[in-house]
């Protein structure tokens, strides 16, 4: 591998409007319930009684948009009994879905749980980073639709240089498990991975 492709996310503009989550689901025609890209609301806190009101007692939330992040050390690809999922030179991990049986060891290895069943097709499916797009000189579906401008890619060197090093907060799993080609500028009541005090407010959502 000589590069390594890599996503960007700001957490501090992120207002969770899920434009990244739809625009992915539309470029990807992908079926009812089957979501490659996702955004999680993360909060904590807690309301107390202060004389016979309700008041918040250090109460947070942010969202956090997340897909594949094509990590350095992808267990995906190494779960694969068939050699479907793998590394392209650039960092970006495809699915070859004529070698894929569709037996979800990819999934159930990923900290992220970043490759999907697709019921309809009885593969896997995940980000393919929009290689088809770039091709064409665009930027991933989700990058472009976003309207807050949370979203950028490019080569994680550069990105690093751009925007730090930051690569995990929550309720992102810790990165050092995978290395993921990710870098976060947090949101201000953003909690580093590991180190949470809050839950995924839409579990049933995401």
């Amino acid at each position: 591998m000589t590069t390594q492709s890599a996503f960007y996310f700001d957490a501090s503009a992120c207002v969770g409007c899920k434009s990244c989550e739809l625009a992915c689901k539309d470029k990807n025609n992908l079926p009812l319930g089957v979501r490659l890209r996702r955004v999680f609301e993360y909060g904590g806190g807690s309301w107390i009684n202060v004389d016979g009101y309700s008041v918040p007692n250090q109460v947070f939330t942010y969202f956090v948009s997340a897909a594949c992040m094509h990590c350095v050390d992808s267990p995906c690809t190494k779960a694969c009994p068939t050699g479907a999922m793998h590394k392209q030179e650039d960092g970006v991990v495809l699915i070859n879905t004529d070698a894929c049986m569709g037996c979800r060891y990819c999934e159930w290895t990923c900290p992220y749980s970043a490759p999907r069943f697709n019921p309809a097709t009885g593969v896997m499916v995940k980000c393919d980073f929009c290689i088809g797009l770039q091709a064409l000189g665009e930027a991933p579906a989700c990058v472009a639709t976003c309207p807050q401008r949370c979203l950028d890619y490019g080569e994680l060197d550069d990105l690093r240089r751009k925007y730090g090093d930051l690569d995990s907060i929550e309720p992102l799993p810790v990165g050092s498990m995978t290395n993921p080609a990710l870098v976060v500028t947090p949101h201000r009541y953003s909690q580093i991975s590991g180190t949470g005090t809050g839950t995924i407010r839409n579990r049933a959502e995401v």
